[in-house]
């Protein structure tokens, strides 16, 4: 992926010598970097407020009483990992936070998760049926709120950056229902060969 971006960037700046736009370029670039700090800037404050609301989920007990109610689901995905197993509690709380649109408080638990898998899995080079629909999941992750989507139209000057919650709900309900099916049958198909 370097190479794919440095090229890209190589290119654009023989491409702009060779046709004399070098100032443009210069100046997109500036341009670029202020609207990416920028949006750092803003994304900081939106991950601190909703990694903030979180934790006062957590310590209120509300994700305890969230994860309890998903667990049949996490059981009916992950059979083979023990009930009292702590990758339970990793994964529940990831997707609990993936469901609230909060990726930045999501990854730590996925890592967790991941770690608690591993060890599962003995440490093999080759992840498991676990790790694997784990992955799929986490990446698909059903959403309520698309808060990224909406602090990028927010910096943007979208006149409603929430219009795009009732798309965002519909398209992850799609991915998600598509991950379960095909985790599903890559499982299923993984079992019946051995």
């Amino acid at each position: 992926m370097n190479y794919i971006w440095g090229g890209m960037i190589v290119i654009g700046i023989i491409y702009g010598a060779f046709t004399g736009r070098m100032q443009e370029i210069t100046d997109a670039a500036l341009t670029s970097s202020k609207e990416a700090v920028t949006l750092c800037i803003t994304m900081v404050g939106v991950m601190s407020l909703w990694v903030g609301i979180m934790e006062i989920a957590s310590e209120a007990g509300l994700i305890k009483s969230l994860s309890k109610k998903i667990r049949p689901f996490v059981h009916f995905m992950f059979p083979e990992i023990p009930k009292d197993h702590k990758a339970n509690e990793h994964i529940t709380t990831n997707f609990i936070a993936n469901f609230l649109g909060l990726g930045w408080a999501a990854t730590p638990a996925g890592l967790k998760a991941m770690e608690e898998l591993g060890e599962l899995n003995h440490h093999k080079p080759v992840a498991s049926k676990s790790m694997c629909t784990f992955l799929i999941l986490n990446i698909s992750s059903l959403q309520l709120i698309p808060v990224n989507i909406i602090a990028y139209r927010s910096q943007y000057g979208s006149t409603n950056p929430t219009s795009i919650v009732g798309a965002a709900i519909v398209a992850t309900c799609v991915s998600t229902l598509t991950g379960i099916v095909f985790a599903k049958i890559m499982g299923n198909g993984k079992r019946s060969k051995t």
